[in-house]
């Protein structure tokens, strides 16, 4: 079985922690509970022609800019879903520091960024023209709800398809 280990990098209360639980457990809380340190969950994902991957999530405690500790935790990473709040600006400006942060401390590693919160779609504050400037540079985006379950699924699918190639 392959194993990738995955980290979930993104400003605090971005949605990291509640899209890893939809993910591995189908499940959802209102409660913010900040993550301190690093969580770590397992799911495998089968896929159709019956190989399996084992995702190893490392859920990084949410922060602007990368620490000594959340440094450490990116060795290893495989890739990492950077996951953004599209009801806060700010959490976007975050993200594009981190990309930068994380591809100087681990290297070009495959990506993708979450435009978390699509159920309050209403009050997002992020625009398609703030991010077109990163999609014309090739990154990859889908907007999920941990809330509902929109595209999180999908989104560890589609990292998943881009690390074993």
């Amino acid at each position: 079985m392959i194993q990738k280990k995955i980290c979930m990098i993104g400003d605090f209360s971005v949605g990291k922690t509640c899209t890893v639980a939809r993910f591995v457990r189908q499940t959802f809380s209102d409660k913010y509970l900040t993550t301190v340190g690093v969580k770590i969950d397992t799911k495998i994902l089968q896929w159709p022609n019956d190989a399996e991957v084992k995702l190893i999530l490392w859920d990084i405690a949410g922060n602007d800019k990368l620490t000594t500790a959340s440094t450490s935790y990116l060795r290893g990473a495989a890739g990492y879903l950077l996951v953004v709040d599209g009801t806060r600006l700010p959490t976007w400006e975050s993200a594009k520091r981190l990309h930068t942060e994380v591809t100087r401390q681990i290297g070009d590693k495959p990506f993708l960024v979450l435009l978390n919160k699509a159920d309050l779609k209403e009050q997002w504050e992020i625009k398609q023209a703030d991010v077109d400037p990163q999609l014309k540079q090739g990154w990859k985006m889908l907007k999920t709800s941990a809330k509902t379950g929109e595209n999180v699924e999908k989104a560890f699918e589609v990292l998943g398809r881009m690390l074993i190639g």
